[in-house]
């Protein structure tokens, strides 16, 4: 059981840094409303979230890199944060592209690595 948390808190550790480094890159990079940053965090953990879990690479590895890393790579919360950001800033068109971009090109990401685990 204590292994299980040290699997998940020491991949937690990595995907939170790996966050922070990515999402600072790009918000230096990207001067627009637009949350790319978070965007792009959360399409690509999606992405690896679902290659991940097609690879089915065993209970270790899930607890790694599926609920470790990604959980702490990819933020629903700041998601949810800058929408409501996006509303008191009355930004209803970005609100709207954000919000179903994400979710769409979300899921699309997901297929894709679940398929391409699926056939490794």
């Amino acid at each position: 059981m204590i292994n299980n948390f040290l699997l998940v808190a020491v991949g937690a550790a990595f995907g939170v840094l790996a966050r922070v480094l990515s999402t600072n890159w790009i918000k230096k990079e990207w001067r627009y409303t637009f949350p790319l940053a978070t965007f792009i965090v959360n399409i690509l953990g999606s992405l690896l979230l679902g290659l991940v879990t097609g690879l089915s690479l065993g209970t270790t590895f899930s607890l790694l890199i599926g609920t470790g890393f990604m959980g702490s790579f990819t933020t629903f919360s700041t998601f949810n944060v800058e929408n409501m950001e996006l509303l008191r800033m009355k930004n209803y068109k970005h609100f709207f592209v954000y919000t179903a971009a994400s979710y769409i090109f979300g899921i699309i990401a997901a297929f894709i690595g679940l398929t391409f685990g699926n056939l490794l």
